[in-house]
C-alpha cells in the first residue's frame, strides 16, 4: 500500500510545474503543487500496490484547498483501480463520530438535499473514547462496504509509554484488541475476515502473532515498514488467517527512494513499491 503523506516542502522537482500565477493565492497554488505531486507517485508506484493511504492532515494544513486537493487525489487513486484509506485516526463522543463517518465514507442529510462525504474505502480511528464512540464509525463502515482500522498498537516509539503499560494485568494494546475483536463480530464477510480491522505497527513484530491470536478476524494494518525500521520478512502472524489479512503500508520509503538512490523520483518510487509488492506477495502465499 502506498501511503501519501506530502510534505510541501519537499515535493518531487515536476510538482510546482509551471502553475499559474495567482498574487495572494499561495494555499491554493501550495494545495496545486501537492495535488500534482500525489497524482505523479499514485502514477509511478499505483501498479504494484492495492490502495493509497492519504494522510489527512498533511491536506488540511492547506485549508479549503488542500481539501480540494485530496478530493482531486482520492478520484486519481479510484481512476488507477486503487481502494483508498483515509489516515485521520478520528475519534470522539457518539454524536461527533457520527459525523466524523458522515465525512469519510457516508452522507449528510440537508435542507438540500444529501452532501456526499468523501467516499473512502476504509478509514483510521482512535479507540481511546471507548465502545460507544466507535460504534458509529463501526456501523456507518459496514452500512457503507468499508473498513474502520482501530489504533491497537502503533508503529511509533513513544506508543510504548502508553500501548504496553499494564492495566493493570494485560497491557493496554491487548484490551484494545479486544474490543476491535468484539466490535468486529457483527460485520464478517464470506472471506472471514471482519470490516474492523487493527492499525498494528511493522515495528513490534514480536507482537504479532498474540494480537493475531486476539483478533483472528481483523484485517491488520501495517505501517511502520522501511523509514521506520520494520521488515516485512518479519509480517507473517499477519496473514495467517487469510493471504488479504495483512496490508502492508509505506510511504517515505516509496516516496523519497530517489533521494538516496539519485535516480528519477517515479522511477525510483516505482521500483520500490515493485519490491515491497514481491516482498508482501511471498510472505502472504
Amino acid at each position: 500500500m502506498l501511503g501519501l503523506d506530502p510534505d510541501p516542502a519537499h515535493l518531487w522537482p515536476l510538482a510546482p510545474g509551471e502553475l499559474p500565477e495567482a498574487p495572494g493565492a499561495v494555499a491554493e497554488r501550495t494545495a496545486a503543487a501537492v495535488e500534482r505531486h500525489c497524482r505523479a507517485a499514485i502514477e509511478a508506484a499505483g501498479p504494484a500496490c492495492v490502495a493509497v493511504k492519504l494522510q489527512l492532515a498533511c491536506f488540511e494544513r492547506l485549508g479549503w484547498a488542500g481539501w480540494r486537493a485530496l478530493e482531486t487525489v482520492a478520484a486519481a487513486a479510484r481512476d488507477e483501480g486503487l481502494l483508498l484509506i483515509a489516515d485521520g485516526k478520528r475519534g470522539d463522543v457518539p454524536v461527533t463520530a457520527r459525523a466524523y463517518a458522515q465525512a469519510l465514507v457516508g452522507q449528510t442529510p440537508g435542507p438540500f438535499g444529501p452532501v456526499l462525504g468523501l467516499g473512502a474505502d476504509a478509514f483510521t480511528a482512535n479507540p481511546l473514547l471507548g465502545r460507544d464512540a466507535l460504534e458509529p464509525l463501526a456501523d456507518a463502515a459496514a452500512t457503507a462496504g468499508a473498513g474502520c482500522f482501530c489504533l491497537v498498537r502503533t508503529s511509533n516509539p513513544g506508543a510504548a509509554e502508553l500501548q504496553d503499560r499494564p492495566a493493570p494485568e494485560t497491557p493496554f494494546h491487548e484490551r484494545l484488541a479486544e474490543l476491535v475483536d468484539s466490535l468486529g463480530r457483527a460485520s464478517i464477510a464470506e472471506c472471514g475476515l471482519s470490516t474492523v480491522g487493527a492499525v498494528t505497527g511493522a515495528t513490534r513484530p514480536d507482537l504479532l502473532a498474540r494480537l493475531r491470536g486476539l483478533m483472528p478476524r481483523a484485517v491488520f494494518l501495517l505501517p511502520g515498514v522501511g523509514a521506520q525500521g520494520g521488515e516485512v520478512d518479519a509480517l507473517r502472524p499477519a496473514f495467517a488467517p487469510h493471504p488479504a489479512a495483512g496490508l502492508v503500508t509505506a510511504s517515505r520509503s516509496i516516496v523519497d527512494a530517489h533521494r538516496s538512490s539519485g535516480s528519477d523520483p517515479a522511477a525510483a518510487a516505482r521500483a520500490a513499491a515493485e519490491d515491497l509488492r514481491a516482498e508482501t506477495w511471498e510472505l502472504s502465499r
